[in-house]
């Protein structure tokens, strides 16, 4: 039986160490998605907690009480959102050529990875071929699927074998991730109180934010503490690889720097950075950001009181801790598609209708952001929030089945759920946030630009 959306998001709010949540109204109940998951749930819930969250800060800095509400076939539009995302003369991001699923030699499914050129490149060492489909499934063929993955993942690639519950239950880097809770809260050193800003127009308002992530799921949470008034600035490098598409759905609301972390004026820039910020956001490779010197403990004791916020894909401890991955590799790995080709009495593999784990991690690292935010007013303290892809697939799993999901007819018109604005790019048409404040209603009020297309400093 799978839990009611207002328990799913009460549990989220007591993880994070909170008390007296504001009043939530989510509306709606699987199926809404075609998945025998609860998806609707996952996302009126982690949605859903962002917004109580935003209400709770705003309401500590002495602003009125105010409501929260969501919808949802709107949270499921947002949970899409960068296929909603338009440009006139933008083609909408797709995977690449040869992405996707194959048939191994032995018989198992694994899926390939490739929208990076770097991951592209090292599967095509490994396979011996040319970049070319054909090609690559005839090289698949002769491999059995789990030697493929391990190889790849060697050679600096990203590729999973698709597993069963069952196979996923009883792997070590499954062991661990079901211990993962969606969000962890932890405080990693101590420092005094730290208040929040005097009271602003919008919940966030004074809080600053370095954004440093890329493709789905960390640049959501950053998106949605600019949509209550935060200043996020997010930082790139001119040499790293990007999926611009991606970058310009979730780059509302932020500004956009680059800076090179490979040599001493990088850094010092991006400690400079840190020592004026309340949350330093990361998403990279485990361990990539801390190798440069901004590990959690390097950062709260340059500046006491930080709010560390982190995301991998396999979670901070066991055999693949330090694995890079993606949502549709996660998924692969841990029994979700196996699962969902049962149902469907399908012989290939079944994705999820939409990044779910990534959307949800998005959210679940913006609430950790602001419930570290208002601990640490309270506490005081450094902080560390952990999520991973990994073990927000686990929260999915534990939502439950939804009997019949297949059949769902899915969201209808999300048209309603769009808006039009200027963007670096030409005209926009979005999703709205999909979390209605009753005080004050999320907005971005930056425009979506390209990469590294302001200066490396706050704004104020």
């Amino acid at each position: 039986m799978r839990p009611h959306p207002d328990t799913a998001l009460r549990d989220l709010w007591t993880l994070a160490g909170l008390r007296d949540m504001p009043p939530v109204g989510l509306h709606g109940t699987d199926p809404c998605q075609p998945s025998t998951y609860a998806i609707g749930t996952a996302a009126l819930a982690s949605i859903g907690a962002t917004g109580a969250a935003a209400a709770a800060i705003h309401a500590a800095r002495g602003g009125p009480a105010q409501r929260v509400t969501i919808d949802i076939a709107h949270a499921l539009t947002e949970f899409h959102s960068e296929r909603h995302m338009h440009v006139p003369g933008v083609e909408a991001h797709d995977w690449d050529a040869i992405a996707g699923l194959y048939r191994a030699g032995d018989g198992r499914w694994i899926r390939l990875h490739t929208n990076h050129e770097h991951h592209r490149d090292a599967v095509l060492r490994v396979l011996g071929c040319g970049y070319d489909r054909a090609e690559v499934a005839a090289a698949l063929s002769t491999w059995h699927a789990e030697a493929a993955e391990t190889a790849i993942y060697d050679a600096g690639g990203v590729a999973t074998m698709t597993r069963s519950l069952a196979e996923w239950a009883a792997h070590p880097a499954g062991i661990a991730a079901a211990s993962l809770p969606p969000v962890l809260i932890e405080r990693i050193g101590d420092a005094p109180p730290t208040p929040l800003p005097p009271l602003g127009a919008r919940p966030l308002e004074g809080l600053r934010v370095l954004d440093l992530t890329k493709v789905i799921a960390g640049p959501v949470a950053g998106r949605t503490l600019a949509a209550h008034g935060a200043e996020v600035l997010h930082i790139s490098a001119a040499h790293l690889p990007a999926l611009p598409v991606l970058a310009m759905d979730t780059g509302r609301g932020k500004r956009t720097a680059f800076i090179d972390l490979r040599g001493q004026d990088g850094r010092a820039t991006l400690r400079g950075l840190a020592a004026g910020a309340d949350v330093f956001l990361q998403g990279y490779r485990p361990g990539a950001i801390a190798s440069r010197g901004f590990a959690p403990a390097d950062l709260a004791a340059l500046k006491p009181g930080i709010v560390c916020v982190s995301l991998s894909a396999w979670g901070h401890f066991g055999p693949w801790a330090g694995r890079r991955g993606f949502d549709s590799l996660v998924q692969n790995a841990n029994g979700i598609n196996d699962e969902e080709r049962i149902a469907a009495g399908e012989d290939k593999p079944r994705p999820l209708p939409c990044q779910a784990l990534d959307h949800a991690s998005g959210y679940l690292l913006a609430l950790g952001a602001m419930a570290a935010l208002l601990r640490r007013a309270e506490e005081g303290g450094s902080w560390l929030v952990r999520v991973s892809l990994a073990g927000t697939g686990e929260w999915i799993k534990r939502l439950g089945r939804v009997e019949g999901g297949l059949a769902a007819p899915g969201i209808g018109d999300a048209a309603r759920f769009l808006e039009d604005s200027d963007s670096g790019f030409g005209r926009m048409t979005a999703v709205r946030h999909s979390a209605g404040m009753s005080g004050t209603p999320a907005r971005w009020v930056l425009p979506a630009v390209g990469l590294g297309s302001d200066a490396a400093e706050w704004s104020r």
